[in-house]
């Protein structure tokens, strides 16, 4: 087997001579290897030695692109900028400063033998009465609080999600989704052999219409919907709207999951406030508190408490007992309050850096997010922006990902503004809108 470090070596003198452009996307690693007669695991490491010599960036799974090449002293000052360290925003959880000072105490008091001989016992998918009831605290808004019977857990969101789409959506049934989603979403659904359709959406979320056009067209099992904070536009229904929503799905009787990870930004009545007898409430603490030990909440109907326990069982989702204990302490003490706060405020701050950076460009978001949704000026594309931006060390996600329907060609980009710090964030915004302003032909 050749060493790595060798076939780097050429793929290094390649990008130095100019061969390989910058913003040039590099071939899946699969295709690498076959080109190159190696392993994938190979493959694997000269993309890693790449990056870690700071001559590509991006992600292999979205693609790896070749940065801009550092020019001499004197250089543009957007040259310069190139050569920085990667800014990742695709990215996307909140940290607040101060964060693990916050949550140390709760872990710590995990740490004596007998509480942590209970903690690492497994769990069940309902967990236990006191973490259910810690769950119903944690999610209650003004006018709604859900029963803490009604709650089931998992690892985190994501699993919650698959958890309720096996459980609502038979093998090759069709789910409902806005035209635009959380990517991941797609993966689990095509990963469990379910169908999404695409429903239309207006300036305050999905249109009620769509729904009953889709389901008459051809019945839906049931629907994905992202009422508040919707990602990537960060759109958040009206009351107005929640109610139409209600009003149809009732009326059809069409089961809802409703994604609510991000409504610790933006409280709201919730869908299942509406129509509690159809609607499968997901979140988690993944983004309120922190992605590493983390849990998923879902609330569900009372009839379909069971129902969705097995789907968890089944399909290996339940959440950690460690990590419920954990969630336990932290609602209990007060930190998910405190940590909550401080990141409303940042996600604040971020967004007027957002405002005052991309001015005089066509930018939604909706002051209280963690994202912001780009309309690209003319000529840009996604595509082409996405290059752009990773050959000078950013990433950033196409309109594309988001896309249900391959007629659905966005020519956006989300910016995830939550997990760089905030002068990387400010260097990044500025250097995007540089380049945006450059236009295409200017890149690198």
């Amino acid at each position: 087997m050749q060493d790595y470090r060798r076939i780097a070596d050429r793929v290094a003198a390649d990008i130095t001579a100019g061969r390989l452009s910058p913003g040039r996307r590099l071939p899946p690693q699969r295709a690498f290897a076959r080109r190159h007669g190696i392993a994938a695991s190979t493959a694997e490491r000269v993309y890693g030695e790449l990056v870690r010599r700071g001559l590509v960036v991006g992600e292999v799974g979205r693609g790896t692109f070749v940065r801009a090449a550092p020019e001499a002293p004197g250089g543009r000052a957007l040259a310069e900028e190139a050569t920085a360290a990667p800014v990742n925003l695709e990215l996307n959880y909140p940290v607040a400063d101060g964060q693990a000072d916050l949550l140390a105490p709760a872990l710590t008091a995990l740490m004596h033998p007998g509480a942590l001989t209970e903690a690492l016992r497994p769990a069940a998918a309902d967990g236990t009465a006191e973490a259910r009831a810690a769950a119903a605290d944690l999610l209650a808004v003004p006018g709604w609080r859900p029963d803490p019977g009604q709650v089931l857990f998992t690892g985190n969101a994501r699993q919650a999600i698959a958890a309720a789409l096996v459980s609502l959506v038979p093998p090759g049934g069709r789910a409902g989704v806005e035209e635009l989603t959380y990517p991941l979403v797609k993966d689990i659904a095509a990963g469990l052999g379910r169908t999404l359709v695409p429903l239309s959406t207006d300036t305050l979320g999905v249109r009620p219409d769509a729904i009953a056009a889709a389901h008459r067209s051809t019945p839906l099992a049931a629907l994905y919907l992202q009422p508040t904070l919707h990602n990537p536009t960060s759109v958040s229904m009206s009351g107005e709207r929640r109610e139409q929503v209600a009003g149809v799905i009732t009326e059809l009787r069409i089961p809802v999951i409703e994604d609510r990870i991000w409504s610790f930004l933006r409280p709201a009545l919730p869908l299942a406030a509406h129509a509690p007898e159809l609607v499968h409430l997901v979140d988690g603490l993944s983004k309120r508190v922190a992605p590493g030990l983390t849990a998923g909440f879902l609330v569900v109907p009372p009839g379909r408490v069971a129902g969705v326990a097995d789907a968890v069982r089944a399909g290996g989702w339940s959440a950690g007992r460690f990590a419920l204990q954990a969630a336990v302490r932290w609602a209990g003490d007060g930190t998910v309050t405190r940590l909550v706060a401080a990141k409303r405020a940042e996600a604040a701050r971020r967004q007027q850096l957002v405002r005052r950076e991309l001015a005089g460009f066509t930018v939604r978001a909706d002051p209280r997010a963690c994202y912001a949704w780009w309309e690209l000026p003319a000529p840009w594309r996604a595509d082409t922006f996405t290059a752009a931006a990773a050959a000078h060390g950013i990433a950033v996600t196409p309109g594309t990902a988001f896309a249900v329907a391959s007629r659905t060609t966005p020519n956006t980009v989300r910016l995830g503004l939550a997990s760089s710090r905030e002068p990387d964030l400010l260097r990044a915004l500025r250097v995007l809108a540089e380049v945006a302003r450059g236009g295409p032909k200017d890149r690198g």
